[in-house]
């Protein structure tokens, strides 16, 4: 990715609709289409890294800014024509692509995640009791072990009680880990091949942890399943679940606990449950479900009531202060954390 330091601008490419998306081009199922129209876009920081005001907006190089959570598409790859989507394409389940939205840079520590509650849903570092959160190095992992990030256009609904699970959804788009060997950058977004995925019981919620891989990995074409990882990276998803069991205990809370008996469920499970919370956020953004303080402003849905226009957009992003200079990470993130079996 590309650095613009004068302008505080990143690069990037994704796949992505025409700026008008109607409700009848929402795929209502999981289908390898394949894509004609790709996209640059960009995305501009305000504020100063490691402060509270610090944000990543996201825009076309157009100049349209739009929300990573609503107007970047779940699917990396369809087809359409004047506005009607094609005969479907009988291609193998592999080949189906989705966008990931990067939030976290493996190795590092900073919580970064989509501003749900946010106009235009910014990327932001999460904050606790009025500091910002680091997530802490357990031993032996160094911050996140995986490229960490969201699927948009996803959101686990916290009034539907998962019939897997008993539990409720946590109010965000479903989480990824990108298992490709690149370390990708804050507010990129590649497209990913769905492997399996990990069902988390986080305080009572479920939080789905999808586990993917860079489709421009050099591993993407021989690893197409969650028992291809575990015989190509034995150690590997024993190492996922021992972080996510683990990671906030520094912080004074206990492990946390996993459906299933913290097996990964296979690809197929893990498309289905995107298709569901895909269809959350079709009800979300149509405002035919309760939201709660999720703001679904967006500059591309069409029958969305929550739609708004650039120059709404453009106001909120100007509003916020301009990129600044850094400031220090606190020494203590580095510090490692041994915990007992």
């Amino acid at each position: 990715m590309r650095f613009l330091l004068q302008s505080c601008l990143r690069v990037s490419t994704v796949f992505f609709r025409s700026p008008c998306t109607p409700s009848c081009l929402f795929l209502s199922q999981i289908s390898p289409y394949f894509s004609r129209q790709m996209m640059h876009y960009q995305t501009e920081e305000r504020g100063r890294p490691n402060t509270t005001d610090y944000r990543i907006y996201f825009k076309t190089t157009d100049g349209k800014y739009i929300s990573p959570f609503h107007d970047i598409p779940l699917f990396a790859e369809s087809e359409q024509e004047n506005d009607v989507p094609l005969k479907k394409v009988k291609k193998n389940d592999n080949e189906i692509l989705f966008n990931m939205v990067v939030e976290v840079p493996r190795w590092s520590n900073a919580k970064m995640e989509i501003a749900t509650k946010e106009t235009l849903n910014p990327i932001k570092q999460d904050v606790k009791k009025g500091k910002l959160r680091y997530v802490a190095n357990v031993f032996p992992h160094k911050g996140y072990i995986w490229n960490y990030g969201a699927l948009p256009q996803t959101w686990e609904d916290p009034n539907h009680t998962d019939k897997d699970t008993c539990c409720c959804g946590d109010n965000d788009p479903i989480d990824v880990c990108d298992i490709g060997s690149k370390v990708c950058s804050a507010g990129q977004v590649i497209q990913v091949k769905v492997l399996g995925i990990l069902a988390m019981i986080d305080e009572g919620e479920t939080d789905w942890k999808v586990i993917a891989i860079n489709a421009e990995d050099p591993d993407a074409p021989v690893l197409n399943s969650i028992e291809d990882v575990q015989k190509s990276r034995p150690g590997h998803l024993e190492a996922t679940v021992d972080w996510f069991r683990k990671y906030k205990v520094p912080d004074g809370k206990p492990e946390n606990q996993f459906a299933f008996n913290g097996q990964f469920k296979d690809k197929d499970f893990a498309l289905e449950i995107i298709k569901s919370t895909h269809e959350h956020w079709k009800a979300l953004v149509l405002k035919q479900a309760k939201g709660g303080e999720i703001n679904c402003k967006n500059l591309s849905v069409c029958e969305s009531p929550f739609k708004c226009d650039e120059e709404e957009t453009s106001a909120v992003v100007k509003s916020t202060p301009e990129c600044g200079k850094a400031e220090p990470v606190p020494p203590e993130v580095d510090r490692w954390h041994f915990l007992s079996k």
